[in-house]
């Protein structure tokens, strides 16, 4: 086993996937080429040409290409996203590999985990889907790691779909003090987003696409909440607020203390239970209200 330090670049899983979808389904470059619209798609067209890399070689599997190709691919890459507006392409990170065959970057080893550990596509318990993760974690099980990478694609495909779906229908809305948006009960994949980690990560995803496709200035600088349905059954939902993203690595999350003061002032029926205070639980009668209180609390 070898652990290295390297730079590399910002695309999720690119080297477990194609280029082609590890670059239309990563946070960085979908929002930047705005690629839930037609202009998005003709630049990503564009992006490609610029790298001078055949569709037929960045469609297929990473492994599955040229050597010669991948041997200078970072730096194509680096080259042409500067030209795009994408000057922070390149990360830091660290790679472990386990003999020849398998390398993973660390954000693989992440999405692998969050994906197992929150997985809904069978009805298992929490304590099941913690111990597939923690499996994944050790060498001898790399194909529960690869189990992992499967199906972090699949949320990062769904991701990517909804918010193109929240951007496209405008459903994200100004409630003066913050952007709102309430993914309905219905709506594909959204099954997968009554866990926190993803709600999480879609709450970001969506804040950086809605910032970079907005004109409104003032929209720009706003956190947003996001909410999505927990359990229809029992009539909850779960309820994340993040910083606006501008300066957002200074910026500390100040929803877990407003979350809890709005749900105090209207008496609503909510839960706190997860590590991150920003994330809550809430009655689904008691959405509403809850929001009123929030808006007064923040304005």
């Amino acid at each position: 086993m070898r652990i290295a330090f390297e730079y590399d670049v910002r695309l999720s899983l690119y080297q477990h996937w194609s280029l082609y979808e590890s670059i239309c389904n990563s946070c960085y470059t979908s929002a930047t080429l705005k690629l839930w619209s037609v202009q998005g798609q003709k630049r990503l067209q564009e992006f490609l040409a610029d790298m001078g890399l055949p569709l037929k070689q960045v469609k297929q599997k990473f492994n599955s290409m040229d050597i010669s190709l991948k041997e200078n691919l970072r730096e194509m890459i680096e080259e042409s996203a500067n030209k795009f507006g994408m000057k922070d392409i390149r990360v830091q990170t660290f790679s472990v590999q386990f003999g020849f065959k398998n390398k993973f970057l660390a954000s693989d080893v992440v999405f692998a985990v969050i994906s197992l550990l929150e997985n809904t596509e069978k009805d298992e318990s929490g304590t099941d889907n913690f111990i597939k993760a923690l499996d994944s974690l050790s060498r001898s099980n790399l194909d529960k790691l690869h189990t992992g990478l499967e199906l972090s694609k699949k949320l990062l495909r769904a991701i990517q779909q909804t918010v193109a779906s929240c951007i496209c229908t405008n459903l994200i809305l100004s409630q003066g003090p913050f952007l709102y948006c309430y993914l309905m009960e219905g709506t594909p994949d959204v099954k997968m987003f009554s866990r926190s980690v993803s709600l999480c990560l879609l709450c970001k995803y969506l804040l950086k696409s809605f910032v970079s496709s907005t004109k409104n200035k003032r929209c720009k600088l706003l956190p947003l909440v996001l909410a999505a349905p927990l359990d229809v059954e029992k009539g909850t939902v779960i309820m994340v607020g993040i910083p606006p993203e501008v300066e957002s690595s200074d910026k500390k999350n100040f929803f877990g203390r407003a979350f809890e003061k709005a749900a105090e002032s209207t008496s609503s029926r909510t839960l706190h239970n997860q590590f991150d205070m920003s994330i809550i639980e809430l009655r689904t009668e008691d959405r509403s209200k809850f929001l009123d209180a929030l808006i007064s609390l923040l304005s």
